[in-house]
């Protein structure tokens, strides 16, 4: 399933609504979906090079805003939240939300999602764990603008440059 999904992500890339497409793809990899925006980016930018930091930015705030639905479904509709744990082989605890609220391990998340953010980690587990937990919002989204923003742009350039 996972392979036909990334071929497809390929192939989208060379639609004349490719754009569009990848703003879609962000939105709902950082929330569920199993296939990184950079499947879309590195083909985008290798087509069309003189729009690789629009392609970027479109990843970076279509990634930002499905973020904040991961966060929203963690937050608000736990039920949902432990299912998509479940689908990628995970378990959920009330342990792990009292673990990482207060002190050394809220800023131990702070370094999880920073690593989540920028690299290919599953961002989705850690958005919606982060509304689970009811993670600080602000901080939460600064360090989705920092990291998605570093990764895609990164991707986009250096697909540009080379």
């Amino acid at each position: 399933m996972i392979k036909k999904l990334y071929d497809k992500c390929i192939v989208w890339a060379g639609y004349k609504y490719a754009k569009q497409i990848l703003a879609i793809e962000a939105f709902i990899e950082s929330s569920f979906f199993p296939i990184p925006p950079d499947v879309m980016i590195i083909p985008m930018v290798i087509s069309k090079k003189s729009e690789f930091i629009r392609i970027a930015l479109i990843a970076t705030i279509f990634s930002v805003l499905g973020a904040l639905f991961g966060y929203y479904i963690g937050y608000s509709l736990n039920e949902i939240a432990i299912k998509i744990f479940e689908f990628y082989g995970y378990e959920y605890s009330d342990a792990f939300k009292e673990k990482f609220t207060t002190g050394k391990g809220f800023k131990a998340w702070l370094g999880i999602l920073f690593g989540a953010g920028f690299t290919p980690l599953p961002f989705k587990l850690l958005t919606i764990s982060s509304g689970i937990i009811h993670f600080n919002l602000i901080s939460f989204i600064f360090i989705c603008i920092v990291t998605r923003g570093l990764r895609f742009f990164l991707v986009a350039y250096l697909t540009y440059k080379f």
